[in-house]
């Protein structure tokens, strides 16, 4: 990033609220962040490489997915976003164009722009994120909990794996918000009954009878027939370069100057 191009101190503060978060993670399913670069006009946030592309155009690549190779990716994508929250960090902007493959095909989350610190049972209510993607309760303006709006994003990325195009569309945004406040949605015969009954499960408009992690976790759907994936917290002693290990530093601020 070239740091004359990062004159709004929003733009700042969002920066350096990214490469906080990310340093702070730790989860195979996580893209890994492993150190910033400074120089006086730039500045290098090196990651670690995915070479897979991103899931949305494996999506139109395919048409959609079968259900089987569906739930392996969904798998992996409750496990990260669920060790985010861990956290105490909601993501707010999960959809397959920030879901990145690595060389092994597994699920990668990106982009954590628009990411937040929220405190254990706290409200946010700032709206952001793609709007096809948003919940019901952000796009009415209302206080919202993070885990609620990303499980909601999750579901939506579901569909769209299992269906190939998403359940709300319109140029009209304020048709999309009133489709989507409404939850008024068709899945196509194609889609096994336990894959509806989980998506349904998922984009409930009353985030109260939402499924939560758990939920979703223990429906016959995310564990029927399909292996379910071990997930563990990231373990790598650094980014290798030929004879030399650049460590991954756990502790040291990145301040953006």
């Amino acid at each position: 990033m070239e740091k004359i191009k990062i004159l709004d101190p929003s733009d700042k503060m969002r920066i350096e609220k990214e490469i906080n978060i990310l340093k702070q993670l730790r989860h195979n399913n996580i893209i890994q962040q492993y150190c910033i670069i400074e120089t006086n006009n730039t500045i290098y946030i090196i990651t670690e490489y995915c070479s897979g592309g991103e899931l949305f155009d494996y999506i139109i690549s395919k048409k959609k997915l079968l259900e089987s190779e569906a739930c392996k990716i969904f798998q992996q994508l409750i496990a990260g976003v669920e060790y985010i929250h861990s956290m105490g960090v909601v993501h707010r902007d999960l959809k397959p164009e920030n879901l990145l493959f690595d060389y092994k095909r597994d699920v990668k989350i990106a982009d954590l722009g628009l990411s937040n610190y929220y405190p254990p049972g706290g409200l946010l209510s700032t709206p952001c994120g793609s709007p096809c993607y948003a919940a019901p309760e952000m796009v009415r303006g209302l206080k919202y909990h993070g885990a609620g709006v990303d499980i909601w994003s999750c579901g939506i990325v579901l569909y769209t794996m299992v269906c190939g195009y998403l359940p709300f569309e319109d140029d009209n945004q304020e048709k999309l918000f009133m489709k989507i406040a409404k939850g008024n949605f068709s899945i196509p015969s194609h889609v096994s009954p336990h894959c509806k009954d989980l998506m349904k499960s998922i984009l409930n408009t009353d985030p109260s009878k939402r499924f939560n992690f758990s939920k979703i976790k223990e429906h016959t759907w995310f564990k029927m027939g399909f292996n379910i994936t071990k997930f563990n917290i990231f373990d790598s002693p650094g980014l290798s370069l030929k004879d030399f290990i650049i460590p991954v530093n756990y502790f040291t601020n990145y301040l953006v100057r």
